[in-house]
């Protein structure tokens, strides 16, 4: 792994990079990055198009990395209004590795996530990272303004 943090617009960085960020399972999208990752992507649209919920399950994709075109979507909670914990964070960053893994996807960039709006704090968010890409050969950028 190649573990970089730098300042600057994640919607910026190079092509070739995949994005990552945090949402809830109701895919609300409605603050913080997530409503960015809207906005520039119509992020909510394609995740009800591509990952529709069963008849009688509301909230199935909690602790998964969602990929819908360059995007991991984590889904680290069931509702919006809910916190995430730092085990459902570690499901989404396993999925998010083996989906990597699987693609042969190389670059990986994404905000601090869990630590915005979430209020994960971010020095424990960051060792789960480094921990679980620690022995692949992916590229991590971390973007913060």
């Amino acid at each position: 792994m190649n573990y970089m943090e730098m300042t600057g617009d994640l919607f910026a960085v190079p092509q070739g990079y995949y994005l990552a960020h945090c949402i809830s399972g109701d895919f609300s999208l409605g603050a913080g990055i997530a409503k960015q990752f809207d906005e520039v992507y119509n992020m909510r649209f394609k995740l009800f198009r591509d990952y529709p919920f069963e008849a009688n399950e509301k909230y199935g994709y909690v602790g998964k990395a969602l990929l819908v075109d360059n995007v991991f979507n984590l889904v680290t909670k069931p509702r919006h209004y809910h916190r995430p914990d730092y085990d459902t964070l570690l499901d989404t960053i396993i999925d998010m590795r083996d989906q990597c893994e699987n693609l042969n996807i190389t670059k990986l960039a994404m905000p601090k996530i869990g630590s915005g709006l979430d209020r994960l704090d971010w020095e424990k968010v960051k060792e789960i990272i480094q921990d679980v890409f620690d022995d692949s050969d992916i590229e991590i950028l971390i973007c913060s303004l």
